[in-house]
């Protein structure tokens, strides 16, 4: 059985924490490891992170679409900005690039997501937007509470 999430928030920085706990408080569903759970919630800080400073170059009128799909073991996210896009895909997928290295940034979120998600795609247009799709499939094991 399916289980769907859809979240609409502004682009504003302080609600990077809130798409991290709701996603996180809807994936505990599925009951992951801590380890799973924490690798979640910071790939959709990364991805909601980059669409504010990235895709909207902080305009707080831009909105956040944040979708979560539950599948067995599987979760599913997608994160998309109606921002600026990227103008250079194999580029920005880089480690340490950044297009705004004043802002002191590490340029490392698209490698966090590679490395944490076992998939990773984004498609991006320059002046429409960028999606970012992650999956991840939950190990069988699940840590014990006792």
């Amino acid at each position: 059985m399916k289980n769907r999430m859809e979240l609409t928030f502004s682009a504003l920085s302080q609600n990077e924490s809130f798409a991290r706990v709701t996603v996180g408080a809807f994936v505990a569903q599925l009951d992951p490891t801590m380890d799973e759970l924490t690798e979640i919630k910071t790939v959709v800080s990364e991805a909601v992170t980059n669409a504010i400073i990235h895709g909207y170059n902080e305009d707080t009128k831009g909105m956040i679409y944040l979708e979560v799909e539950l599948e067995e073991d599987v979760v599913r996210l997608m994160i998309r900005d109606k921002g600026i896009g990227i103008h250079n895909l194999d580029e920005a997928r880089q480690p340490l690039f950044t297009s705004k290295p004043e802002l002191e940034r590490s340029g490392m979120g698209f490698t966090i997501m590679e490395n944490f998600m076992d998939e990773v795609e984004i498609q991006s247009e320059p002046m429409v937007g960028t999606t970012v799709s992650l999956t991840k499939r939950l190990s069988k094991q699940r840590a014990l509470c006792n």
